[in-house]
This record gives C-alpha cells, structure tokens and sequence, in this order.
C-alpha cells in the first residue's frame, strides 16, 4: 500500500508524489477510489470531522492513516486505548509524573483571576490560601484551559452530546467498548456524528452496564432554549444506534479558540477538545 510504504525521508517511497502541495482530493483521484472509500479513509482512519482537508496538502492525511494502521498492528482488535476508570486518570497521571520532576499542585483551588504585570504578560494568579485568603501565586508563563481566557478567545462552533446510560452493547458483537464514526456525507450533515461506548470492563460504569456519548460539532444558535429537542435532531442518526436507554443526559458548549499564540502576554491557551476523541489530536494544541 502507498500509505504503508510512504516515508518521509525516503524519496523513493513518494511514487512521484509532492504531498506538501498535492492535496487529499488529488491524491485520491490519482488512485481511481470512489466516494464512499474516500468517506472511510478520511474520517474512520484519519478521523477529520468534515471534509476540509480534501483541499489542504495530504501530507497530513498519509500520516493520520500511516498512524492508523501501525496503532491496529500493535494492539489488536482496536487502534484505539482507553484508560481504565474513565479520562479523568489522564490529568492524574499527569500529576503524579509532574510531582517526580518537583512539580507543585494545588488542587480543588479556584482561579479568581490571573495577574499581568505592566507589559501586559502574565505574573500569577490569585486563588485563595489554606486560611480562606486570598493567596497570590507567581509564575513566567500561564498554560490554561481556555474556559479560564474567555476574553482572549473566541467561539468557532458547539459541541452538542447526548450521555445515555444503558443495560447493553450497542455493537452487533457485544463488544464491551466501541467507537462508531458516521461520516458527514452518510448522513447529510456539515459534520460527522461519533458513539462511543464504554462498560465496567473499563471501571467507567458498573457491571452490566455501558455508558454511550454520542457528540457532533454544530452552529445551531438555538441549544439553550431547548436542549434535548435541538440535541435530538443534531443526533438523530448516532441516537439510533443506542436502542433502549436506561436514561440519558444532554449537554453542549461552546468550542473556543485563543485569538493569539500567547508569546506576547505569556498566556498559553488551548483549543477546546471536539469530537473525534483522540487524545493524539488533542495533543497537537
């Protein structure tokens, strides 16, 4: 396969190929694939929620599939991992490896606001101290969430989820975990719809039963004033795939972008995490 084959540093392995200018589409119209195939290559492996990377270079492309296929190589059944007892363990693991390299946490401590100095970058912040006072702590640089910065960041687009508690698999082969990816074009929307599944076999839920999110980026203005009906039909198709729900949750926020790379006032933000899930991506913020 191209995309098996392909290395960077070997010219050998392009085929006559640039992909820093050829873009995705063109790739794929070298290969004669059909639309349907160019569904599941760019949003099953490659994982991209809509299909704007046709037209960038497809040198991103290759390596989300090159990424793809060693990942099923190495561990199975899944490309994917999932830590036992839910996401949360991520930032604790963190914790505990920043603690070995000196590393200071706080933790349960509110960020009342965060300090600038004169030229505008960040000094501290000012949480509050074991005796209930206001405590100031110093610091270079700021790294944050950007639900911290709202001010310095602006809103692109919603994520909207439904949480749904059930007593069973959601996959044909009861599979104790799944992802389900149902592509922009499958479905007529501007984005893709996700499932995911996960069960006590993951300490995410008790025995017998599973926990299903199914999440799509929307622009839909009207998610506050009725929540579950707007959900419902952003949904619609993942919803579906759940069969009978125990009972189910809807939520939505807003997808945040930092208006600036931090270097001037010392801030550095991230983007809001949207669907697909991978950790890998959320990485790249």
């Amino acid at each position: 396969m191209y995309v098996q084959d392909y290395e960077v540093d070997k010219p050998t392995t392009h085929k006559g190929y640039d992909l820093n200018k050829l873009t995705a589409k063109e790739l794929f119209d070298k290969f004669g694939l059909e639309k349907g195939t160019i569904d599941f290559i760019g949003h099953a492996l490659a994982l991209y929620d809509s299909d704007f990377y046709l037209s960038q270079p497809a040198l991103e492309l290759v390596d989300r599939c090159k990424l793809y296929g060693e990942s099923l190589a190495r561990y199975g059944k899944s490309p994917y991992l999932y830590p036992l007892y839910g996401l949360g363990e991520l930032p604790q693991a963190f914790a505990r490896l920043a603690a070995v390299y000196g590393g200071t946490y706080m933790l349960n401590k509110p960020i009342d606001r965060v300090v600038y100095n004169e030229q505008g970058a960040a000094c501290g912040v000012v949480s509050v101290g074991e005796d209930g006072k206001p405590a100031f702590a110093r610091c270079k640089q700021i790294v944050g969430d950007p639900t911290y910065f709202r001010d310095r960041c602006a809103a692109k687009a919603k994520v909207v989820r439904c949480i749904a508690v059930l007593s069973h698999p959601i996959t044909p082969g009861n599979e104790a975990s799944s992802q389900i990816i149902l592509p922009q074009n499958q479905i007529g929307r501007p984005n893709d719809v996700y499932v995911f599944c996960v069960s006590g076999s993951h300490c995410a839920a008790p025995d017998g039963k599973y926990v299903a999110l199914v999440s799509s980026v929307t622009t839909r203005a009207d998610l506050a004033e009725n929540l579950a009906r707007s959900a419902n039909e952003e949904l619609k198709d993942g919803l579906k795939l759940l069969g009978k729900v125990d009972a189910c949750f809807y939520d939505w926020y807003e997808v945040l972008e930092p208006m600036a790379d931090g270097r001037a006032d010392a801030t550095f933000i991230s983007k809001s995490c949207v669907p697909p899930p991978s950790f890998g991506m959320a990485l790249l913020s």
